[in-house]
């Protein structure tokens, strides 16, 4: 393969050293096994490999795994201070109320209490009515059908998230 059919971003992902790639994808998601096993298939010929292999990982993680991967995200609501990535993937709970931030806040914390870990939803292009709405749908889960849904919602995360890492330019 040459690099000239590998988008720059992607090529550039593969040729990182495995540490500095290691961290990159750490970046995109907290489990240790999903990062290690998109670091054992490298190099992607295309984004759509490194795509297909994110969502071939995130099927086979266990629940500590998920639970790993959870523990890198913020509640909704409350995005890491410094940190532009949950910013800019919570931007629909930004202009939120501060009716409607204290009744994330509370729904958050009565789904931590049931779970164990904090809502996870692709917030990317939700308002924050609608993730009010989801957290009040899910909420009514049981565990085994929520840990499905919360690793579909890592997996859109980390779809959107490898993109940004490999379509960049520079």
């Amino acid at each position: 393969m040459t690099s000239t059919s590998t988008p720059p971003g992607l090529a550039r992902f593969n040729d990182l050293e495995e540490r500095a790639a290691l961290a990159a994808l750490h970046e995109a998601c907290a489990s240790t096994e999903w990062a290690r096993r998109l670091l054992a298939g490298r190099p992607y010929a295309t984004a759509e490999d490194l795509y297909a292999a994110s969502d071939a990982a995130m099927a086979e993680l266990t629940t500590a795994d998920l639970q790993e991967a959870m523990a890198g995200h913020p509640p909704i609501g409350r995005p890491k201070p410094g940190d532009p990535t949950s910013a800019r993937e919570q931007r629909g709970m930004a202009g939120a109320s501060d009716q409607l931030k204290a009744e994330m806040l509370e729904l958050n914390l009565a789904y931590q209490k049931k779970f164990g870990h904090v809502f996870l939803i692709c917030a990317t292009g939700r308002t924050g009515e609608q993730m009010r709405d989801a957290v009040k749908e899910r909420i009514g889960n049981a565990p085994e059908q929520e840990r499905e849904i919360v690793r579909t919602e890592l997996g859109k995360i980390n779809r959107i998230r490898l993109a940004r890492l490999v379509e960049e330019d520079a």
